[in-house]
C-alpha cells in the first residue's frame, strides 16, 4: 500500500471547512460586512405607576458646556475628583430633559415641555413632539401641562413659531410667582433676555387657559404641588400618588446627579437665589431619602427615575432604577 503524505485527510477536510465557516462570521471578514445603522430605538419608556400608566418620552439631550462654569463652589480639583470617581467627562455636563406623561384613566397629563424650537444650547433639544408621537402619544390628547417653572428648558415647547398651541386641547397649570416674574421685562435680568423672551412667546398666548398652583395643593386628582423655590422664584415640585404608588417629580431641584448630590450646597449658576435653591434641595433631598420615595429627575441620564440616600458625609447618593421593559 502506498501512501501519499501530502493529501489531506477526512479529518483535515473537515476541520478546514469548519475553520472557514467560523473566519467568515468573523467582524471583518470580506463576506460578512454589514452597513452601519446610523440610527437609535425610539425615545421612550413606557411603565406602570399604581392604576397609572407613565411614559417617559425626551426633548433630546441639552449640552450644559463646561461644568467648572456653571457648577459654583467646588474648587476645580474637587470637582474633577467627583467627576473622575463616577466616569463623568470633566469638560462638558451633558444634562437629559425627561419629560412624564401620565394617564391616570381620566386625564393624560404632560410635565414641562423642553426647548421648542429654541437652540440656545445647540441643536439636539426640541425633539418633544416627535418622541411623543414614537410612543403613540397625539399631542391634541394632552388634557393638562404641568410646569415645575417657567425657564427656557421647561416652558419653551408649549407653543410653536406661529403662536399655535401645540397642546390645544390641555389646560395649563403653573406657579404664579415663576409667571409673573419671567413675564416681566422689568424683573428679568438682561442677561437672561433669552428665558424672557421665550417664557412670554410660551406663556401669554396661553394666559386665559393657565390655572396657578399652590404649595401643598393637589390641584389635579393625585398630583400635589410642592413649593421648593431657589431655582427660580416658583420653582415647584410634584408629588404623584396612584393607587399604592409614589412618584416625586423634581423638577430643577438638582440638574445632576453627583456635582449637586455629594456636596448640595454646590450652587448652580442658573439659579435665581443660588442660596435659596442650595438649602431647598437639602431639605428636600433629606425629606426623600428618609422616606425612600421614588424620584423623578428632569435631568439625570435617561429615564431619570431612581432614589436619593444619605451618603454619610452630609451629602447624598443617587441610584438609577434599572428599566422594567414588561409592563
Amino acid at each position: 500500500m502506498t501512501i501519499r503524505l501530502d493529501a489531506p485527510s477526512r479529518r483535515g477536510l473537515m476541520l478546514g471547512a469548519a475553520a472557514a465557516a467560523v473566519t467568515a462570521g468573523l467582524p471583518g471578514a470580506a463576506s460578512a460586512k454589514a452597513p452601519m445603522l446610523h440610527s437609535q430605538s425610539p425615545y421612550f419608556y413606557r411603565f406602570t405607576l399604581g392604576d397609572a400608566e407613565a411614559t417617559m418620552v425626551s426633548d433630546g439631550t441639552l449640552p450644559l458646556g463646561d461644568p467648572h462654569s456653571n457648577f459654583l463652589g467646588l474648587t476645580p480639583a474637587e470637582m474633577d475628583a467627583q467627576l473622575n470617581n463616577n466616569f463623568l467627562p470633566l469638560s462638558n455636563a451633558v444634562l437629559e430633559q425627561n419629560i412624564l406623561i401620565l394617564n391616570t384613566g381620566s386625564k393624560l397629563v404632560l410635565f414641562d415641555t423642553g426647548m421648542g424650537s429654541l437652540k440656545l444650547f445647540g441643536p439636539t433639544t426640541g425633539k418633544l413632539l416627535t418622541t411623543m408621537r414614537q410612543a403613540g402619544i397625539d399631542p391634541k390628547d394632552i388634557d393638562a401641562v404641568v410646569m415645575s417653572h417657567a425657564h427656557v428648558d421647561h416652558c419653551g415647547g408649549c407653543v410653536g413659531d406661529d403662536g399655535t398651541p401645540h397642546f390645544p386641547n390641555a389646560q395649563y397649570y403653573i406657579s404664579q410667582a415663576d409667571f409673573d416674574y419671567w413675564t416681566d421685562p422689568a424683573k428679568v435680568p438682561a442677561s437672561f433676555s433669552a428665558f424672557l423672551d421665550t417664557a412670554r412667546k410660551n406663556l401669554l398666548p396661553i394666559r386665559d387657559r393657565l390655572v396657578f398652583v399652590k404649595d401643598g395643593q393637589e390641584f389635579l386628582p393625585g398630583i400635589q404641588a410642592i413649593a421648593a423655590p431657589g431655582h427660580s422664584i416658583g420653582h415647584t415640585m410634584f408629588m404623584i400618588t396612584s393607587g399604592k404608588d409614589s412618584l416625586c417629580y423634581l423638577g430643577d431641584l438638582t440638574h445632576h446627579p453627583v456635582l449637586l448630590m455629594e456636596k448640595p450646597l454646590t450652587e448652580f449658576a442658573y439659579d435665581t437665589d443660588p442660596k435659596q435653591s442650595a438649602q431647598t434641595r437639602l431639605r428636600m433631598l433629606t425629606m426623600l431619602a428618609k422616606n425612600r420615595i421614588p424620584v423623578l429627575a428632569y435631568h439625570f441620564a435617561w429615564p431619570g427615575i431612581g432614589h436619593v440616600a444619605e451618603n454619610g458625609q452630609g451629602g447624598f447618593r443617587y441610584y438609577p432604577q434599572a428599566m422594567k421593559m414588561e409592563l
